[in-house]
């Protein structure tokens, strides 16, 4: 007689993951803020949609200008990011070297150019490195993963003295370079929607136009550079050519020297590290007192009380509601670009608006909604759901389009297929990308703030404005705390589900 096998106590059941995370849901909704405050939201739509059925392109020289400027800052921002992701992706193992790409990468791209603004102003260097910088942590993980993910058979046939530079130079990284090159390419793309959203902050990119001809209620312009910045973005991978990488940054590199840059003035770096980013209560001697130490914890209690808290709290509720957003999005989208479930012309239909869904910066989505629903949570919260829901949609759908290669020829089609087949084989999938996602949407939360949305990154905008940078530092340390305790969580929750691995192929490969 088979003995029964024993209970795994460490497994968490998919159920009461769901039932929690739709009672963390109803629980958001309780606190949310979803009103329309618009005074006149049906006539703002309706303008809208008559500018983007007369896109009028009237300034060419700036709009071609503005996506020039946008390309050349996610190409050097991208690669500067990969090289130095590709250095320290050996030596992502070491505790130190982890946790230093993990702070680089829990804060947004706006945030690390609002930051370095007050160093080097508003030249092409704060656009480069802004992008740069998050973009090294990720690559960095993103490298290792698939440097360790190698066949070990070449490593194992080196002789025995081999070094292990030596075998990862000549054995596992000639191996791991083509998915390398894939990821890189993904990550140009998702560099692309970071320069545009840069422009916001006033670098003179695509987002810079669009934000000037909304404000002014010039939709037909508006939406003039939007098209640009699609057919600038979903060819991507036509027209870019590793043979011409060099070409390209050789003349992305001379575009962004050209820029005229008012000065900063000497001693800007000197007083940055040595008093702006001080707290307040530890300068002047402060921090050499009993006194000045007390002081500084009631600063610290009070920014925690009165910012940090409360900050926490609505990027929580606007992510957790952005999250489901994007998990019924998914659900509903995936099996629409499967030919099998709706023939091949409503699948390439669907396919193309997936692909423009996750094309537009959640945060330049966000911004146009701004105008029909007002400062809510409401065009945040449909941004990202839009924007997040089509990535995962995606991806389901490119592995239903696998699953349907392996169905016998007399099985099911249509919806019949996606609920009693697609759907039960890839819902484990589907958790995992929402758990993966969720860290991405608490970190994208946080830029909402720069629209009105009190999260973290509201009292950041506000602290930088009124040049507090010592409780602005704070904030954003703290935006990495959370950043990080959610990609903890959702680590955890992955392993203890016992989820397959993420499809990180899949995220990198082409359309």
């Amino acid at each position: 007689m088979r003995r029964p096998l024993a209970h795994d106590k460490s497994r968490i059941g998919r159920r009461a993951v769901i039932l929690g995370f739709a009672l963390l849901t109803l629980l958001a909704l309780g606190f949310a803020d979803l009103r329309m405050l618009a005074p006149d939201a049906s006539a703002t739509l309706a303008r809208l949609a008559e500018g983007l059925l007369h896109p009028e392109f009237g300034d060419i020289p700036a709009l071609v200008h503005a996506a020039a400027l946008t390309l050349a800052f996610a190409l050097c921002g991208v690669f500067i990011g990969a090289a130095a992701g590709l250095g320290l992706a050996p030596f992502y193992g070491f505790g130190p070297v982890r946790h230093l790409c993990i702070a680089v990468r829990a804060v947004h791209e706006l945030f690390w150019a609002l930051l370095l603004m007050q160093v080097t102003g508003l030249s092409p260097l704060t656009g480069v490195l802004a992008i740069a910088l998050p973009y090294a942590g990720i690559f960095a993980k993103v490298f290792a993963e698939y440097l360790d993910e190698v066949d070990p058979v070449a490593a194992n046939a080196l002789p025995a003295r081999t070094s292990r530079v030596s075998a990862l130079l000549f054995a596992r990284l000639p191996l791991a370079l083509p998915d390398m090159r894939t990821y890189v390419l993904y990550r140009l793309e998702c560099g692309l929607r970071s320069a545009a959203v840069l422009g916001f902050i006033g670098l003179p990119t695509l987002g810079f136009l669009l934000e000037s001809y909304f404000r002014q209620a010039h939709y037909p312009q508006a939406m003039a550079v939007l098209a640009v910045y699609l057919a600038l973005i979903l060819p991507l991978r036509v027209w870019m050519r590793w043979p011409l990488a060099p070409l390209y940054l050789g003349i992305s590199v001379w575009l962004l020297v050209r820029i005229q840059i008012p000065p900063m003035g000497s001693g800007v770096l000197r007083r940055f590290l040595t008093e702006d980013i001080v707290p307040a209560p530890l300068r002047s001697g402060g921090w050499l007192n009993l006194g000045g130490w007390g002081d500084f914890t009631s600063w610290l209690w009070r920014l925690a009380t009165e910012q940090v808290l409360p900050g926490i709290w609505v990027t929580l509720v606007l992510s957790q509601l952005a999250l489901a957003l994007a998990a019924m999005i998914a659900i509903l989208a995936f099996p629409l670009i499967v030919p099998r479930v709706t023939g091949r012309i409503d699948a390439a239909l669907a396919h193309a608006g997936l692909v423009l869904g996750r094309s537009i910066p959640d945060y330049m989505l966000a911004f146009v909604l701004l105008q029909v629903f007002g400062p809510s949570m409401l065009p945040a919260i449909i941004a990202l759901g839009l924007h997040n829901g089509a990535i995962i949609a995606h991806l389901m759908g490119r592995q239903s389009e696998h699953l349907c290669d392996t169905l016998r020829p007399d099985a099911p089609r249509g919806f019949v297929l996606w609920g009693f087949e697609l759907l039960p084989r890839q819902f484990g999938s589907f958790v995992a990308l929402c758990l993966y996602r969720w860290e991405i949407i608490v970190r994208d939360s946080a830029i909402f703030g720069l629209l009105g949305v009190a999260t973290l990154g509201f009292h950041v905008d506000a602290a930088i404005q009124q040049v507090r940078i010592d409780r602005a530092v704070v904030l954003l340390l703290a935006m990495g705390g959370l950043t990080l305790a959610i990609d903890t969580v959702s680590t955890h929750l992955r392993k203890r589900m016992r989820l397959a691995k993420l499809p990180t192929e899949d995220i990198a490969s082409p359309r």
